[in-house]
């Protein structure tokens, strides 16, 4: 059930035809009330007379609140796509009007169109809206929201789903877990582990976190909602070159790039019914008459857009993508941690659009090897993350041999989720994880094939005869969250700190590839013009001026991961090479410019690259309080 409730000054209405067979006889005439609660209500399939008490004892709550005692029940069809019979909804709003007996109670007819005008009081409790289903707390939309955010019919129904897990091997073998020996598998037994408890909050901040302050990348924002980052210069400079070489990925593989809204209509015809397909809490907004919810994926705009196009089978496979900054999700609070699960993070959305599952199974394959090896090219290894894929039994029966192929492209076994039957508008997803330091998997890369939103959103496309069919969509992001990239490497680099060895990020990643020390304050001159040198041929280089010890500015500059550091001072200004300090070997080398350019350009090749996002001079850099 659906309410609509709001307090009053007045309401008048006219009811002015049927609309219905079954709508109540009476006598039309125009009525007008003062003083009143009006809760506009849309009785759905389900509902019972449990629902009816739930939504009575909550509308007497919140009357009690604004002092009014006057109550009209205003059936409403409008609020929902998912109605109950005539002779049910009928029923209900009779048993609802008997249920608040004690007020001053009335119902505007049933199945009847009427005209109304209700001028609605202004204080902040007058306007609400509610949600009210079995076995769930009713979702307030007014002003004042729970917490957690709404939760969608498909997050609620997520943890009662029945799966059947299992390990699948290279050599098709299939295996129960509690029965698969993981003595050479110990990343696949944590994540089969954290799968089958579901527990995603943590209990001690991962390593990550402290790095990524440490290194002024990234920090929580006390003045916005929880899982909502700010970034800084290092942190933006990584996070554009990660996005920027994502975005070419996926427009080199074919992807038409798009840009669609944040926000959305609630109550758009093909919009509910997805949300409660998709397992993900949402964040809502209430403006204008209308409920609004910001986007957790790009899907509705890129389905909306594909709706409005004149598709021939001749443009099929049809790739949509955009780079979503930002998706939204209201995830629970004791999840929040870090980079690792944000509220608000940007996620790279590709969408293709396929005439019929051999051809969607055609460009899985394309996709699963982008996505392999956009890890890959981003610092991510096949032996940092876990594969899990999961899929309904029918599915798997028909399409076993390419299920199989897949694990044996991966090389190792691969954790099973199996349904018996359908529950989400997918038939197949697979998806990398990695495993952190604290035992806690997260997604990267994944792919699913969709066999419900072609038709749901009104996409057509024409056969050879000119036949319209609704399309299967694959939903990808091949890197997953730009964010959560960071984190993995972070905490890649963690492990590393850890079993003794240096971290670092991948060069053409890193905020500041070659710093420059000035051994006087008469060599700056000399390091300028080397600088602009190194700069020129795109290599992001900056100068340590401080009035600071030789050794404080060399040990910094290895705090900082800066692969290749040159002291510069009489002896260096007069050979024809470069002294280079190599973090990465320990070594001190002595390389021609042009070599060293090369060197570097070997590392960073087809990779995207933009200026350094500091002064160059460390002397004019504001301290970053982390």
């Amino acid at each position: 059930m659906r309410i609509l409730q709001l307090h009053c000054d007045s309401i008048e209405y006219n009811p002015t035809k049927k609309e219905i067979k079954s709508a109540e006889e009476i006598t039309p005439e125009p009525k007008r009330l003062e003083e009143v609660v009006v809760v506009f209500v849309a009785i759905e399939n389900g509902d019972d007379s449990e629902i009816a008490q739930k939504a009575i004892s909550e509308i007497k709550t919140s009357m009690g609140k604004v002092g009014c005692k006057k109550l009209l029940l205003y059936p409403y069809a409008h609020l929902s796509s998912n109605l109950a019979a005539p002779s049910t909804a009928l029923s209900l709003l009779k048993e609802m009007e008997s249920l608040a007996s004690d007020l001053e109670v009335s119902h505007a007819p049933f199945g009847w169109t009427k005209s109304y005008n209700v001028k609605v009081k202004g204080h902040p409790l007058a306007e609400s809206s509610k949600v009210f289903s079995k076995d769930v707390a009713p979702h307030d939309h007014g002003h004042v929201h729970d917490d957690e955010g709404q939760a969608s019919e498909a997050l609620k129904s997520e943890s009662k789903i029945k799966s059947f897990w299992y390990i699948l091997s290279p050599d098709g073998t299939m295996t129960e877990v509690d029965k698969f020996n993981f003595a050479k598998h110990e990343k696949l037994e944590i994540l089969a582990k954290y799968e089958a408890a579901k527990k995603r909050a943590v209990d001690e901040p991962p390593p990550h976190v402290k790095l990524m302050k440490k290194m002024a990348i990234a920090d929580y924002e006390p003045a916005s909602d929880s899982g909502n980052m700010r970034f800084y210069p290092n942190g933006r400079l990584i996070k554009s070159l990660l996005e920027r070489f994502v975005t070419d990925q996926v427009k080199e593989y074919g992807g038409l790039e798009v840009e669609t809204p944040i926000m959305y209509d609630s109550h758009h015809p093909s919009m509910e019914s997805y949300f409660n397909r998709f397992p993900a809490r949402q964040y809502n907004i209430n403006t204008e008459g209308k409920q609004l919810f910001l986007r957790f994926a790009a899907c509705f705009g890129q389905f909306l857009m594909a709706n409005d196009f004149q598709i021939s089978y001749k443009n099929m496979p049809m790739k949509l993508y955009e780079l979503t900054r930002y998706s939204f999700r209201r995830e629970q609070s004791g999840e929040l941690v870090g980079l690792r699960r944000l509220r608000a993070f940007t996620m790279p959305d590709c969408h293709a659009f396929c005439t019929d599952i051999p051809q969607a199974i055609e460009e899985f394959r394309k996709r699963f090897d982008l996505s392999r090896n956009v890890l890959k090219e981003v610092g991510i290894d096949d032996s940092d993350y876990e594969m899990a894929i999961r899929f309904t039994e029918e599915f798997y029966n028909e399409n076993k041999a390419y299920i199989e192929e897949l694990v044996r492209k991966m090389g190792k076994p691969v954790l099973v989720e199996m349904w018996k039957e359908r529950f989400f508008y997918f038939v197949l997803k697979w998806e990398f994880n990695y495993v952190d330091n604290l035992g806690k998997a997260s997604a990267l890369s994944t792919d699913q094939i969709d066999v419900e939103n072609g038709a749901r959103y009104g996409i057509r496309y024409f056969d050879e005869s000119n036949t319209p069919h609704h399309p299967i969509i694959l939903h990808n992001s091949p890197s997953g969250a730009i964010e959560r990239v960071i984190y993995a490497l972070l905490e890649k680099a963690a492990l590393d700190q850890k079993e003794g060895r240096k971290a670092q990020f991948p060069l053409w990643l890193a905020p500041t590839q070659v710093r420059i020390i000035p051994l006087k304050d008469e060599f700056v001159k000399y390091c300028d013009d080397l600088a602009d040198r190194l700069s020129s041929s795109d290599i992001r280089v900056d100068i340590d001026d401080r009035n600071e010890t030789l050794g404080k500015r060399i040990r910094e500059s290895e705090t900082e991961w800066i692969q290749y550091t040159l002291v510069i001072g009489e002896k260096e200004i007069g050979k024809a090479n470069l002294s280079i300090r190599d973090r990465k070997t320990g070594n001190v080398r002595e390389l021609s410019f042009e070599e060293f350019v090369s060197e570097i350009k070997d590392q960073t090749k087809g990779k995207p690259f933009t200026k350094l996002n500091l002064p160059r001079y460390l002397s004019k850099r504001p301290q970053i309080m982390v």
